[in-house]
Order: structure tokens, then sequence, then C-alpha cells
């Protein structure tokens, strides 16, 4: 990894994992999306990590009407970097992923490295009545559902959006998409420096355990040595144990509701950015400090918010 003094925070604040019953707290809405994700670049996060969802029932839409709203709002408001996902859900197609990147060419879109088991089903043990239809069908139907982003699929991504000079937030869900990303980086795909997000957590990936942490950053270091940073989310309540690792460590870090609806055992968070503010202060009472937007650029090499076309 290479050294650097500043720790990126990067804030995703709605995600399509949680549905809305689950949090009273969880952006729907365009304006809400905007404000939540301004609040958490207030509270000292470099770049925001954006989903769209449906205004009315909450359900994950990946269509550019859906996203430009609160893009053009964020923009005018912020100098956050932001930075829109190709995942989308797990029910949408490639082509439907990656339209908004496609067509906004933000600084920064995400990129899983490999098709997965994305278990969401156990959620149902934990919530138990849902306003929307949607909501309970949704998570069921991933006992037998899988992510798809195969070779194929990841290299229509990463050709899709070659022009626009968008740099990836590339989320590995297990040692295996560490190697993805390796055979991209030889055949001149991916070009260094490589923003590598490490995902623990998720029922399907990699476990949450320390040495599960150490792992992934020691075959990191070894495929990539200083060529990349190293960044962590963790799921649920292990979010702030696992960023905690990662700071100590050196690595950046990513909160936010999509990763966690949680502030502590119980207890929901109110925003993403009273998560922001808690993990800053994990950052600086180990002495560290945080990244600005500007910063951040410096060190992922952005193109620059005036290059982006919202």
């Amino acid at each position: 990894m290479a050294n650097q003094n500043k720790i990126i925070i990067t804030c995703a604040v709605t995600g399509s994992i949680h549905t809305p019953s689950m949090s009273p707290h969880l952006p729907v809405t365009a304006q809400e999306i905007a404000t939540a994700a301004i609040e958490a670049a207030e509270a000292g996060a470099a770049i925001v990590h954006l989903h769209a969802r449906n205004p009315v029932d909450g359900r994950p839409d990946q269509s550019t009407e859906a996203f430009a709203p609160f893009l053009q709002v964020i923009k005018q408001r912020s100098n956050c970097i932001v930075n829109i996902t190709t995942g989308g859900a797990a029910t949408m197609s490639v082509e439907e992923r990656v339209r908004p990147a496609k067509v906004f060419a933000p600084e920064v879109a995400s990129l899983n490295m490999g098709s997965m088991n994305f278990a969401l089903f156990p959620m149902l043990e934990r919530f138990k009545t849902f306003e929307h239809d949607w909501e309970r069908p949704y998570l069921e139907s991933s006992r037998d559902r899988i992510f798809r982003n195969t070779f194929g699929d990841i290299e229509h991504i990463l050709r899709t959006c070659a022009d626009n000079g968008t740099r990836f937030e590339i989320e590995c869900y297990d040692i295996g998409h560490l190697y993805t990303l390796a055979h991209f980086v030889e055949r001149g795909l991916v070009k260094a420096p490589f923003f590598v997000q490490s995902v623990f957590g998720i029922l399907g990936g990699i476990g949450t355990h320390p040495e599960d942490v150490a792992h992934m950053k020691r075959t990191a270091d070894r495929l990539f040595g200083t060529d990349y940073h190293w960044s962590v989310l963790g799921a649920g309540r292990h979010q702030l144990p696992i960023a905690t690792q990662a700071i100590a460590l050196g690595g950046n870090v990513r909160v936010g509701l999509e990763d966690s609806l949680w502030i502590g055992k119980g207890k929901l968070a109110r925003s993403s950015a009273e998560q922001v503010t808690k993990v800053r202060q994990i950052i600086e009472g180990l002495g560290a400090s945080i990244a600005t937007p500007d910063e951040a650029r410096q060190i992922l090499q952005l193109k620059g918010g005036d290059k982006v076309a919202f």
C-alpha cells in the first residue's frame, strides 16, 4: 500500500441492501439522498458512494433519471468526490448497472470484482414487518440469487467507462477478487493507483475475523505493492471494529447506512453523517487525520470534479 499521511473516509448513504422498513433514517428520495451525502461530506467524508431509489416505495433504481436530481444538488453544494455505483442491485443487468456511470462520467465508480452469493435473507430474522410489498420477496429470494459480475461483465464496465477518465472503487469481497483485479491489471485494463475496498461480513464473502482483515491486506500488499490504496468496510455491527483495525494499519475506511444501519448495539444510526463523525473520532483518537476531498483527489489521482458530466 502506498504510504499516505491522510485517511480517506468514504460514505455510502443508501445502497440496495437495506429496505425502507428497516430504518426510518434510510434515504429514499433524491432530496434525502442529496442531504445525506452533503451532511456526510460536512462531517468529514471525502467520497460519497451513491445508489438511487424509487422515491415512492424505496426499491433500488438504476435509471439516470433517478440519479440526476441528487447528483446536481451535491455538486452545487459540496466539493466531495462523487462515486456512482455500477453494482446497482443483484436483480439488474450489467447494462442497467453501468449506465449512470457511463452517462454522468463521475470521478469514481464502484466495481465488484466477481460473481458471488450475496445473501440478504438472514435479515428476515431481525425485521419481521414491511411497509412495501417488494421488500420481503427481495430479501427472501437472495437465497437463490447470484450477484453476477463475470470477467466479461467486469471488462464491459471497464471499457464502457474507459473514455470517461473515471477511476474505480474496486470492491473485493473475498481473496479471489484480489487475483481477479491482478488479472485486469496485467491486461492493462486497470491502471495504478488502485483503490481497493475490502468488504467484510456479507454472507457469501469473506468473514469478519481480524485474521480475515489481515489476510486481505497481506494478499493485496503482495500482489500490488505500492500501487494501491487500501480501504475497508465492515457490514452491520462489524463496521467500526473493522474500521478501527484498518485505521491502525494505515488503511482507509468506508461507513454509511448502505453498509450498516447501526451506531451502537441495538441503536439505529440517525444518519450516515453520524457514522462518519464516529469513525473520524476513532481516526483522530489514533493520532491520524482525515483527507479532504482535494487531498483524496491527489492521493487517488482523480480527474477532478470539473470534469464530470453532471
